[in-house]
């Protein structure tokens, strides 16, 4: 997906009518960060009416090792390049859901009390791909009561963790507790909308350490078109090897 067409999607997702301003809370928070310690997280407070920051903590740089400026003059649009090809469709996906789910279910007032995480592979000045888990709290709603001005902090994670992509949503009750009001995984979701009934047959038998000759028996195909089968689910669910496949699900109790 090109960067065009995740500006058009976000500006979907996100579409306001309005110019919202917060230079007073902003100020503040700008105030805040100077002591606040460096660790390996960050914040930045963004805007969806126009794609920009409206400020980037200074931990940014010393987690990505990316330029403040050059992020500020880029904006979202220079955020979303850095962001791994294939976790930008289920991160969209992630972040559409999340606001239907939002404006079809949270009521009006609830809105200005929500909190939404979700996590995506990214770029860093490096060129190495690290974690991002990132969570989100709206501080503007536009006419729609949409969220357009938020606080977004960032936490930033080693590589080699494996992820799925999740999305989640939670609400500030009445006892000042966050509640989970919506939780989705979208790697759990392409294995139920993307793979055929015969290659979860597939994935049940490699789960109980069955060889492809041994499924082919039993499923009354050659190996052959088992190992075709192995392929192609390697492929859908973008992993390098049945090892990772078989990790995966056992570590999310698929199947």
């Amino acid at each position: 997906m090109i960067l065009r067409d995740i500006k058009l999607a976000y500006e979907d997702i996100f579409k306001s009518y309005d110019n919202p301003s917060l230079e007073e809370h902003i100020i503040k928070i700008i105030e805040l960060d100077a002591y606040w310690p460096y660790s390996s997280t960050f914040f930045c407070i963004t805007n969806t009416a126009d794609l920009s920051f409206e400020y980037v903590s200074k931990n940014m740089t010393s987690c990505l090792g990316i330029d403040k400026q050059e992020l500020h003059k880029g904006g979202m649009k220079y955020f979303w390049s850095r962001i791994h090809p294939d976790d930008i469709e289920p991160w969209l996906k992630a972040l559409n859901d999340l606001m239907v789910f939002t404006l079809d279910t949270i009521s009006e007032e609830e809105r200005k009390r929500m909190s939404y995480t979700w996590n995506y592979r990214f770029m860093n000045a490096r060129g190495n791909y690290v974690n991002i888990i990132q969570n989100t709290t709206p501080l503007e709603l536009d006419s729609q009561l949409k969220p357009i001005i938020g606080l977004a902090h960032y936490t930033v994670l080693d590589s080699k963790i494996k992820m799925d992509i999740t999305g989640t949503a939670k609400l500030l009750n009445d006892k000042n507790e966050y509640e989970t009001k919506y939780f989705n995984n979208f790697s759990q979701k392409l294995l139920t909308d993307g793979i055929s009934n015969r290659e979860r047959d597939v994935i049940r038998l490699l789960l109980l350490n069955q060889s492809s000759k041994e499924i082919g028996e039993k499923l009354k195909i050659s190996s052959h078109t088992v190992d075709t089968h192995r392929r192609n689910i390697l492929k859908k669910l973008k992993l390098a090897s049945t090892g990772e496949l078989i990790a995966r699900m056992k570590l999310n109790n698929m199947l």
